[in-house]
């Protein structure tokens, strides 16, 4: 039998694919949604058609079949070092599947997590992960009757969607314990700005703040809790912090909410001679934070299982699994060169 390897100088079509593999266009839609029933000879002849014609089903198309094989991630801040490596993991759990990853950014740091969601909703993806999302809980509980959803970050239990979540409240009291037993008493907190409309208490730097206040109280340091409202994100923590230094603030040691804001506290520090011995420490072990000229002591939530995970618990939703997961991943203190006894 002869193929014809002539490549269609428009849009390849199923039809094309059909003719040029000599089989029924029905048996290519067969192929194409991994039907039950298919030869290996015929799966082996149609994915040749397929890889030399360069064919590339439409996603609307295939979404009125079945299965469009694309998850959709929607995510808050691309340049947020843990998100990369939430990105990274999830990414990783999608290697030698048929499905595809396609990502949906929100607008700014404040806009909410609606558009992004709701935008992957109308893509006809498969299954949605929403990494910390800025989203009522009962809107999110709402998209999840009426797709897979798995939403990370946010400590939210939800009858309809997975959640997987680092245990927040544990990393604040690893890290305060290592500031303390170093010496430290005067320790500040650098928290994330949310806008009013969704401070969620489950949202991890509101608990984050809560387990620093509390161990603070706990520990007759009621007068030297000091809570600074920047965001999680190098330059914005840079210029508050810089701002503070340059009123007379002088802790002994900050703890930043993120590993962003931490090196954004660096980044201030360094041009006050005074706060050479300023022990600084971040939270989520983002890649950054190992490098020798950082050093920076941090919580390690690793971001890269977290991403792996949510991924699979979605494939798994897509497969038909119907009851609801929380995950919450252990943590560890990072100790590096960052933080240091007091003097």
């Amino acid at each position: 039998m002869t193929i014809d390897k002539t490549v269609p100088s428009r849009r390849t079509t199923i039809e094309d694919v059909a003719r040029h593999a000599q089989v029924s266009r029905a048996a290519v839609s067969k192929v194409l949604r991994d039907a039950y029933g298919v030869s290996d000879d015929m799966r082996e002849r149609v994915n040749r058609s397929i890889e030399a014609l360069q064919y590339r089903p439409l996603i609307s198309a295939r979404g009125m079949r079945g299965r469009t094989f694309t998850l959709g991630v929607a995510i808050n801040d691309p340049a947020n070092g843990f998100i990369t490596e939430v990105l990274t993991g999830a990414a990783s759990a999608v290697e030698g599947t048929q499905f595809q990853m396609i990502l949906s950014v929100l607008d700014d740091q404040f806009g909410s997590s609606y558009r992004a969601v709701e935008s992957l909703y109308d893509r006809q993806v498969d299954g949605i992960l929403a990494v910390s999302p800025l989203a009522e809980p009962e809107w999110l509980e709402g998209m999840a009757r009426k797709v897979p959803l798995v939403q990370l970050g946010v400590h939210d239990r939800s009858a309809h969607h997975d959640t997987i979540v680092g245990n927040d409240v544990e990393g604040i009291r690893l890290m305060m314990r290592h500031l303390m037993d170093l010496g430290h008493t005067r320790i500040a907190h650098v928290t994330h700005t949310d806008p009013s409309w969704i401070a969620n208490p489950n949202r991890p730097h509101i608990m984050r703040e809560h387990e620093y206040r509390r161990i603070m109280a706990q520990a007759g340091l009621t007068d030297e809790i000091d809570v600074i409202p920047a965001m999680f994100e190098d330059h914005a923590t840079y210029l508050e912090m810089r701002r503070r230094f340059a009123h007379g603030l002088r802790p002994t040691a900050v703890l930043g909410g993120n590993d962003d804001a931490a090196l954004g506290v660096m980044r201030a520090a360094a041009e006050f001679p005074d706060l050479d011995r300023l022990s600084i420490s971040g939270y989520d072990d983002a890649h950054f934070g190992g490098h020798p000229r950082v050093g920076l002591t941090t919580i390690n939530q690793d971001g890269r299982q977290m991403g792996r995970r949510a991924v699979q618990m979605l494939l798994e939703r897509i497969e038909g699994r119907t009851e609801s997961r929380y995950v919450e991943v252990p943590v560890r203190l990072v100790t590096r060169t960052s933080t240091f006894a007091p003097g």
